[in-house]
């Protein structure tokens, strides 16, 4: 059908639907008349209560035309997606992804070719999950074609149609559906999404490591993920994807102590074996930055180096050498393992979150002003000084490192003359 019957079920006005942007625009899409629509996330998660993030419009309008319209509008307008029918229009800082309704015609399990259409309900019968499937005008009235509205309240997630159907066009609705059932559903009544998920987990392999990460570290924010990925272990889902995650015992430690600040990856990292050459594989598939890498090893490499009966020396040390941000995720992960003493774990988060890392008062210049030429032993001149001083918990100034340099090149330099003399 081309417009949408509309329902008693109305959503009350909202601050992200009566913003003066989201108004301009949907004026904008509007102004020959078209039907527009919000659907997806913003009308899922207002439903439910939920802090709204982005804000997605469907319209009958094919893409050049939201182009045309939003030109004469005067509405920056950015082609993201044009041959799926996507647009991007921003109103700094808003930004909004209008799509025009269409349909699969051909999909391979990693991506789709589509027809634009005029057809609501056929537009909503091609969306991955019921709850995602829910539209609604700009005067709040809903279009509720395929049950959205009560799987949402009964926390079902639940494919739009045959769930087999649905996951052979994307395999990526695998993960899809096991995120979104972290956030918003029970797995319990899931029963057929879950056998249809675990039918078709064997082609999982075929997704680019981007798009696999993220719909992972996005469940992870999740504080259902260990519960979540248990079922994908059990379900023998995750052996295709994520071998790697046999720690879901330390992924649920950690979550029952980071919830006001959950981190997902140093979750992935909890969750994930700690042998180097696993997690460089892990970080390869997913294809991580190279700062995510090093973050990812680093837990793996220092985890077990610190206690709750660490002493605050002992922690400042810890800290110069590592670095706060991986004493934190050490932290966390210790935490995880050993729960006893949380003032402890809390004492030792604090001090790292205020850490200020000192400087070592004497440079390579020092060593090279006391006749020591340019070379590897100045550096290892500098790093005996920098031991002398950490041991000493940081006190030394610069004049006492100045004396300390000095011994040190007197000792060097008379071990050298003792050794050409034999």
């Amino acid at each position: 059908m081309g417009v949408p019957d509309k329902q008693e079920l109305t959503l009350d006005p909202q601050p992200w639907m009566t913003a003066s942007e989201t108004q301009a625009v949907i004026a904008a899409l509007s102004a020959d008349g078209a039907t527009v629509q919000f659907v997806g996330g913003c009308v899922r998660d207002a439903l439910a209560g939920r802090p709204v993030k982005d804000v997605d419009i469907a319209t009958a309008d094919p893409p050049d035309r939201v182009l045309e319209l939003l030109a004469v509008a005067g509405v920056k307008a950015i082609p993201t997606g044009i041959d799926h029918g996507t647009v991007t229009a921003v109103i700094p800082p808003a930004h909004f992804e209008i799509t025009t309704l269409r349909i699969d015609t051909e999909t391979d399990g990693r991506r789709a070719r589509v027809e634009f259409s005029g057809d609501w309900d056929a537009d909503a019968a091609r969306r991955d999950f019921t709850i995602n499937a829910i539209y609604c005008d700009p005067d709040g009235r809903l279009f509720d074609p395929t049950g959205g509205i009560a799987d949402l309240r009964a926390k079902v997630v639940r494919f739009v149609g045959d769930p087999d159907a649905r996951i052979k066009e994307d395999f990526l609705r695998i993960l899809r559906f096991f995120r979104f059932t972290a956030f918003y559903g029970d797995l319990g009544p899931a029963a057929d999404g879950v056998a249809a998920c675990r039918a078709n987990a064997a082609s999982l392999p075929s997704l680019s490591g981007e798009r696999v990460a993220g719909e992972v570290l996005r469940l992870l924010e999740s504080s259902n993920a260990a519960t979540v990925l248990r079922v994908m272990e059990e379900n023998e889902i995750l052996q295709h994807i994520l071998p790697e995650l046999n720690r879901l015992d330390r992924l649920a430690g950690l979550i029952a102590i980071d919830s006001d600040d959950p981190d997902p990856l140093r979750r992935l990292a909890a969750a994930s074996a700690t042998e180097q050459s696993a997690l460089h594989g892990l970080a390869d598939r997913l294809r991580l930055s190279n700062a995510e890498r090093e973050r990812l090893v680093a837990i793996a490499m220092h985890a077990g180096e610190l206690s709750a009966r660490l002493n605050a020396r002992g922690r400042r040390q810890l800290l110069y050498r590592l670095g706060a941000q991986t004493v934190s995720d050490v932290i966390y992960l210790a935490w995880a393992e050993e729960s006893t003493d949380p003032r402890a774990w809390r004492n030792h988060l604090r001090s790292a979150a205020s850490w200020n890392s000192p400087s070592l008062p004497v440079r390579g210049a020092d060593v090279l002003e006391l006749g020591v030429p340019h070379g590897p032993t100045v550096g290892l001149v500098l790093e005996e000084v920098e031991n002398w001083w950490v041991q000493g918990d940081f006190k030394a100034d610069r004049e006492m490192c100045l004396r300390k340099l000095q011994r040190i090149v007197r000792a060097r330099s008379d071990d050298t003359e003792s050794g050409g003399s034999d």
